[in-house]
Formats: C-alpha cells, sequence, structure tokens
C-alpha cells in the first residue's frame, strides 16, 4: 500500500513545547509494509503515461507557436517556479515584485543587470510559500513583452533567445483575460465581442446577444442565497430576467444576531444559524476558495474577480491557498445583496419554500410562506416559468418534498468523521520547525501553518468481518481551519453536528480539521437505511448519538487521541477546546460503528507518522462531523442543467450534488443562469467557448 500525503514540511529535530503521550503506536504487520511520500507533482519516471502524453503535446504546442520568433516580442511571456529564499522576500502579503524577485527574473532572462530591468511590465499572478528544504516563496509572473522592450530595448537579444518550456516559460494566451462577470456580460451586451474573446476566438455571445422582448420578461425563482444561488441570480439579473431570490434564512447582518445569540444563549433559531441564511453555510466558515476544478479556468477566474468586485482582497486572485474569512465575507455579501437590488432583484428573505407547483410535469411555480411560520399556514402561490433549486446539503425538508413529486434522488457517497484540534503553535512547528516564530499569529512573514493528509486503506486493513461489502476506504482531512474555531452547525437541537471557522487573520490559538472516513451505500444498509435518503438518515443517526453522548444543551463529546487510539476514557480533564458552548469527556467509539473508528485509528497512526507530534495529549478529538458534502444528487441534464423529472426546474450546487465549496458552487450557479437565460432567449451565444466546460466537484475533497 502507498499513502500519498500532500502535505510535507520541512521537518527538523525539534523540541516541540507540548506533552507527547505515553501510549505507544501498535507496530503489527499491518502497518510494517507502509510507505510514506510526499504527493508533489510528480517527475519524470514518476509521471502516470497520460500525463507523460499531456506534456509532450503542451511542449510541441509550444514550440510550434514559437516557430514564428517575431512571435517572442508580441503578447505576455509567463514565467514559473520562480524562487526566492524567504529571508530575501518581504513576506506573504507582498504582493508586488520585489528587489530579490526581479533578480531571479533576470536571471531567468540572462539579463546581466537586474536594477536595470524595469519593474512595470512584470505582474505577480500567483504567490506562495514552501516550508520544504530551504524555505521560499514561489511566484509565478506575466511578463508584457512589448511594454518590457519599451523601457528597456536592450532587452531585445534576451528575449530573442528566450525559448518555451512547460512550466517554466510558457506563452499566455491574451484573448482567454477574463474580467468579472459583469463586465463580460455588460461588454457583449454592448457589441463588444472584440473585448472578451475564448482560446479559439469565439466570442461569448453572438452579435444576436440582446434582443428587446415584446413580451414580458420571463420570471425566475431562485431558491437559495448560496454562492450558486447568488451566481445564478447575478448571471440572470444581467441578462434582463426577473429574477426572485428566496432565502430561508436572514440577511448577513440578523444572521450574525442569531448566531451570537446561539453562542452565548444557546438558542438555536432554526432557520437563521451556521448552516441557513445570506451567503450560505461558507459565510461563517473558513472562505476556503481554493477547488479542484481548475485554478486557472476562465469560470474561475471569473468567479474570483467577480468576488474582488464586491470587496474581496485583491490578494485572492495571488495566493496559492487564497481564502477569505467570514469578517470579510459579511461585507462582500451586502455589497452583492445591493447589486443585485439594483439590477431589480426581488430578495425574499425568512421565506422557505414550502413545496413546488407542478402540472403535466412542468414546474409553473413555488409555494412559499415565512419561516418563522412553523405550521405552513399561510402558504402563498409564487408564480414563475423556472425555479432553480440551489439548496445547500442542510435542507432536508426540500429533499423529502422532492420525493412526494417523484424527483429523482440517488445516493451519493459521502464521509463522516471527528473533528481534531491542536495548538496553532504545534501545528506551526511540525510544519515550519524554527520557522514557527515567523507566523505572529497571521501577521508574520510566513502563512499560518495548515496541513491536509489522506490514508487508503483497503479491506485488509479493518477489524471487520470478512462477508463485509466494504471492499476499501479513505480516510482524509477536510475542511483544515489554521488559526480557527470548532463552531455547531447543528439544524435541530436534538442533533449535535460541527464545523470549523476563522477569520481573515487566522489568529485563534487553534488549528482544527476534520478527520473522515468515505461512507457508502453498503453502510448506510448495515445500519438498515434503504431509499434516496439513506444517506440523510445515516447522517441524523450519528447527530443524535453525539447529541446524547454530550448530555444536551449543545455539549459537543470530546476525547483526546491517546485516549481514543486506546478505547480508554480519562478521569484526568480534557485539554481547552475551541468550541464556546462547552464540551464533554465522552468515549467516542461508542458514535460510530467499528470499521469506522478502526479507520480513524489506522490513519490517525499513519498521520503521526508524516507530521510527527500530530499524535499528543493536546489533540482533541470531537463529535460530530456529517455534513462533508450532499448525501443525494439531483440527476440533471448535462448541457442545459434541467431535472431529468420535472421540466422547468434546475438542481444546482452543493445541495443538488454537483459541488464541493463556495467556487465550484458559484461556478456551478453561473453556469446554470446561462442554460436557463438561453432557454428563455436572453442569451444566444456559447459559454464554454470562452469559460470552459463547467466542472463539477460533487465528490471532491478539500
Amino acid at each position: 500500500m502507498v499513502l500519498l500525503l500532500p502535505s510535507c514540511s520541512n521537518q527538523l529535530n525539534t523540541t516541540f513545547w507540548f506533552s507527547t503521550p505515553s501510549y505507544r503506536r501498535n507496530q503489527s504487520h499491518r502497518n510494517s509494509n507502509i510507505i510514506i511520500k510526499c504527493a508533489n507533482k510528480r517527475t519524470g519516471k514518476q509521471r502516470y503515461p497520460s500525463e507523460k502524453r499531456k506534456l509532450k503535446s503542451k511542449h510541441k504546442e509550444l514550440l510550434s507557436s514559437n516557430d514564428n520568433k517575431s512571435n517572442k516580442f508580441e503578447g505576455t511571456w509567463r514565467l514559473c517556479n520562480l524562487a526566492v529564499p524567504l529571508d530575501q522576500d518581504p513576506g506573504k502579503d507582498f504582493l508586488e515584485v520585489s528587489d530579490a524577485l526581479l533578480h531571479v527574473i533576470a536571471k531567468l532572462l540572462k539579463f546581466p543587470v537586474a536594477s536595470m530591468l524595469p519593474r512595470e511590465p512584470f505582474s505577480v499572478v500567483r504567490k506562495s510559500f514552501d516550508a520544504r528544504k530551504e524555505p521560499k516563496f514561489v511566484h509565478t509572473v506575466d511578463m508584457d513583452v512589448q511594454k518590457l522592450l519599451s523601457l528597456e530595448p536592450r532587452s531585445w537579444d534576451f528575449i530573442s533567445q528566450l525559448q518555451p518550456k512547460v512550466g517554466l516559460v510558457e506563452r499566455v494566451n491574451d484573448e482567454g483575460d477574463f474580467g468579472d462577470l459583469m463586465s463580460i456580460i455588460r461588454d457583449c451586451k454592448e457589441n463588444k465581442e472584440d473585448l472578451v474573446k475564448g482560446e479559439n476566438g469565439h466570442s461569448i455571445f453572438s452579435k444576436e446577444l440582446y434582443k428587446k422582448q415584446d413580451t414580458r420578461k420571463p420570471k425566475i425563482a431562485i431558491v437559495g442565497s448560496g454562492p450558486s444561488g447568488l451566481f445564478a441570480a447575478l448571471v440572470l439579473a444581467e441578462l434582463g430576467a426577473d429574477v426572485t431570490l428566496i432565502e430561508r434564512g436572514q440577511p448577513v447582518e440578523k444572521r450574525g444576531r442569531d448566531i451570537g445569540a446561539l453562542i452565548v444563549r444557546r438558542i438555536l433559531e432554526l432557520e437563521s444559524n451556521f448552516c441557513f441564511g445570506e451567503g450560505g453555510a461558507g459565510t461563517w466558515s473558513d472562505g476556503k476558495l481554493v477547488t479542484r476544478i481548475g485554478r486557472n479556468s476562465g469560470s474561475v477566474i471569473a468567479v474570483m474577480r467577480t468576488l474582488v468586485q464586491f470587496g474581496a482582497t485583491k490578494q485572492i486572485l495571488i495566493d496559492g491557498k487564497p481564502h477569505l474569512g467570514t469578517d470579510r465575507l459579511v461585507p462582500l455579501l451586502r455589497n452583492f445583496r445591493q447589486h443585485l437590488q439594483d439590477l431589480g432583484v426581488t430578495i425574499k428573505f425568512g421565506t422557505r419554500v414550502d413545496d413546488l407547483q407542478i402540472e403535466d410535469g412542468q414546474v409553473l411555480g413555488v409555494m412559499v410562506s415565512e419561516s418563522a411560520d412553523e405550521l405552513r399556514l399561510r402558504s402563498q402561490r409564487l408564480e414563475c416559468d423556472a425555479v432553480i433549486l440551489a439548496v445547500g446539503h442542510s435542507a432536508r425538508d426540500v429533499y423529502q418534498m422532492l420525493l412526494t413529486h417523484n424527483v429523482e434522488l440517488v445516493p451519493k457517497d459521502f464521509a463522516v468523521g471527528l473533528r481534531i484540534e491542536h495548538p496553532q503553535e504545534l501545528i506551526n512547528r511540525i510544519q515550519y520547525s524554527e520557522l514557527a516564530s515567523e507566523v505572529c499569529r497571521g501577521r508574520g512573514k510566513v502563512p499560518v501553518a495548515d496541513y491536509k493528509v489522506a490514508n487508503y486503506i483497503d479491506k485488509d486493513d479493518f477489524n471487520e468481518s470478512t462477508d463485509s461489502k466494504v471492499e476499501n476506504r479513505s480516510c482524509y482531512s477536510f475542511c483544515m481551519c489554521p488559526g480557527g474555531q470548532v463552531v455547531l452547525t447543528s439544524t435541530s437541537p436534538s442533533e449535535i453536528c460541527i464545523n470549523g471557522m476563522s477569520f481573515s487573520r487566522r489568529a485563534s490559538r487553534w488549528a482544527n480539521a476534520a478527520l473522515v472516513v468515505s461512507v457508502t451505500k453498503n453502510d448506510f444498509e448495515a445500519l438498515n437505511y434503504y431509499g434516496p435518503l439513506a444517506g440523510v438518515e445515516f447522517q441524523r443517526e450519528f447527530e443524535r448519538r453525539a447529541a446524547v453522548m454530550g448530555g444536551g444543551n449543545f455539549v459537543v463529546p470530546v476525547q483526546t487521541v491517546p485516549d481514543f487510539l486506546e478505547n480508554k476514557l480519562s478521569v484526568t480533564s480534557v485539554p481547552p477546546s475551541s468550541y464556546r458552548l462547552g464540551v464533554k469527556a465522552s468515549n467516542l467509539h461508542q458514535l460510530f460503528p467499528a470499521n469506522i473508528i478502526e479507520a480513524l485509528k489506522h490513519s490517525l497512526e499513519t498521520f503521526d507518522k508524516e507530521l510527527p507530534g500530530f499524535i499528543c495529549n493536546e489533540a482533541l478529538l470531537h463529535g460530530v462531523e456529517t455534513r462533508t458534502s450532499s448525501p443525494i444528487q439531483i440527476p440533471r441534464d448535462i448541457d442545459s442543467y434541467e431535472s431529468t423529472s420535472v421540466k422547468g426546474l434546475y438542481p444546482v450546487g452543493e445541495g443538488a450534488g454537483y459541488a464541493g465549496g463556495i467556487i465550484s458552487a458559484a461556478v456551478d450557479g453561473m453556469h446554470a443562469g446561462f442554460a436557463v437565460a438561453k432557454k428563455f432567449n436572453l442569451f444566444h451565444g456559447d459559454v464554454k467557448s470562452v469559460l470552459g466546460k463547467a466542472r463539477n466537484a460533487g465528490l471532491v475533497k478539500y
């Protein structure tokens, strides 16, 4: 078995400031053949054959594009992997071209005097910190050749000798320079087609982009104001649709007060909490903007620049691991809301969708009521031509309602587990060694340390019966929050579900991450849960167990990692926790079936090999983490985004099983918005030709 671990740190002999347990890991034969490798980019013989073919093809393209030497002196070149030692770089928050970076650029260009190179032609497009071996910041820089030649003509000879090399020196297609979403749509509406071109020179819209309609505007109801709902609303409103955005929760101002009441007075508002409300569940989280659907794709770039337009710092466009933090998401969402209202969007907060109005297989409207009306006695009909269903994965009542209309729901694999918390200083020292002093609680030169670990185990590694249907499992870290805190994401007082969150500086004393194990239909059936909502009932089972184990009042059951590994409950007090509603020492083995517990134990032992010190007396496990992704998927047409069960219904985002984070959900909503606009003749172009084909991340792990 080979273990691939994406996080590889600068491991030096260091004395930690934290106690280590007397517990000694079991060195049985099942662990003796583990090989631990750092999952960096594969190079040389480590590359897969498909990767080698792709690299060879790309290299040929570069060489062919370089045949015309005059091309060298036009457009933009991208210079990659420009490493600046930590002691020479101004730090993580400096995003301009420093003197040290200019020297590295000069060395790459073989330009003899770095100080003679002007800074203006160079712009940093990516910057990340690498703590392995010699600590350094790695940059990607775009070079405007014509500007360079105009400011320093003597660079002509050096540019003429520049040779493209995949991953190091590449030509940038200037036609793929995407703006924010509003600019893209508005430029095209004004027939400025030459400003927005795709890789193949195709315009995002045809010349007949915007035709004034003699008939009424199509009425579109969008259910949910998370990333997918907001971006779908933005596209449709910009294109002229009559949009109504329905949100069961409250705007961020009121939602923040409701969350405060939960933390201080233990009052859980069922429709306004960490899960429900403006911005979705991601608002009160870490605000991670990392994605596995293509950081450099046109769709992702358009979303990122739209966020900047609404108030996000430009640093998210450059950071290797961009994030916002709750404190920056709140004002951003206020700006987003104001823009939608300026476009004429009707936003109904505190409004719950009780039912769909369907006739002959076609959606004609929705039945809505005030969220405070728990008995749904005053439900009203809202007519519309289409419904974009952009709910989150905690809208379990919506899933139940869809089943009453025979809308197909397919159970989907997801993951459940526990959230582990360490002192942030410990994680800093594990990852950075003596460089930990440079963190300064988010205000230093280097970013607050994080980690990402994964472990694959086959059936032989489990202590379970031989007739088990489970062939293998994976255990991995999820939603790692450096400098964060553990928060309650329950939507019912009889259930306990937790998550992590961070503010922009990540200045908390703690680091937390979910350690979750993949579960499938076989696991649901083992607990006698069947049917489309088996995964939902599977989640509820453990959330209720956690609530009982905590003793009520939103107290969370916890156990130190050494105790968990030894299956014992110490009588001594547990270490401090960032969870503010109280913790109770418990035996977490009683939460999950034995096969999930064994997977967690096995993986903790393995993670400690990669991150020595990960197992320690200060490491505290919290129960329970169950809502890592949607437990269902709502089938839809791959091109039109329309439900395969009901016409006029468009399931999108994380709750529908097509996204796994803020960015992927926003991209999915954006593409769905264009698809609906096309259906109602508000849009006549091809989005894929310029923004690329949308990739969903329903099963992607972060």
